[in-house]
């Protein structure tokens, strides 16, 4: 399947720079992030899970956390988190599974 490269332009940048990073470099995955349309493939969401960096990065961890929900199916994680992976793709699989449980 065809990744597009919207999305191979933003995970090229890097995971999400910490909140702490220069405005610039914010700036720079912030725009790159807002010109991916959703909904994504499957294999762009697979993609972007490994996007997420230390913190929220004033907002732009939730963008992505929703683009990534836009999935047929949602967040593509086969399996439960350990506690050492990163809070983001935790986040994704509980509600994912919380979803799942409201049914």
């Amino acid at each position: 399947m065809t990744i597009r490269p919207s999305i191979l332009a933003f995970v090229d940048l890097g995971v999400l720079p910490p909140s702490t990073a220069s405005e610039e470099v914010i700036a720079r995955h912030e725009a790159a992030l807002r010109a991916i349309d959703g909904p994504i493939t499957t294999a762009e969401a697979a993609l972007l899970q490994g996007s997420f960096g230390p913190d929220d990065c004033y907002g732009l961890a939730w963008m992505l956390l929703h683009l990534i929900e836009t999935a047929p199916g949602g967040a593509p994680i086969a399996a439960a988190p350990s506690g050492d992976d990163n809070e983001w793709i935790r986040r994704l699989w509980d509600r994912a599974h919380r979803a799942v449980d409201e049914k």
